[in-house]
């Protein structure tokens, strides 16, 4: 039986989303599009299964008239994203042994 990973995460995309969101209270749907080089429709699509699946909270609100969209891990998804790291640091460790 192999490791027990969680679907949501085995996608670079929705990782790369997450691991952003893990070192910030919060990110822009700009500030996350610049910094992992996704396109609007992708990060879009992939933000949507995140906040489906708990992991993310999306907030959409207008600054100036402008639309602004945010994004926050939530309490499950900081949990599913280290439950992610201790199973690498798991087949890290056996591969060592």
């Amino acid at each position: 039986m192999g490791p027990d990973f969680d679907p949501l995460l085995l996608s670079q995309a929705r990782l790369g989303i997450v691991s952003v969101l893990m070192t910030r209270k919060e990110a822009t749907f700009t500030d996350l599009k610049s910094l992992l080089g996704m396109t609007q429709g992708n990060l879009g699509v992939h933000l949507r299964k995140l906040e489906d699946g708990g992991y993310v909270r999306v907030t959409k609100s207008f600054v100036k008239r402008k639309p602004l969209t945010t994004a926050a891990l939530t309490p499950a998804g900081r949990k599913a994203f280290l439950g992610h790291l201790a199973t690498l640091e798991d087949i890290a460790r056996d591969a060592e042994a």
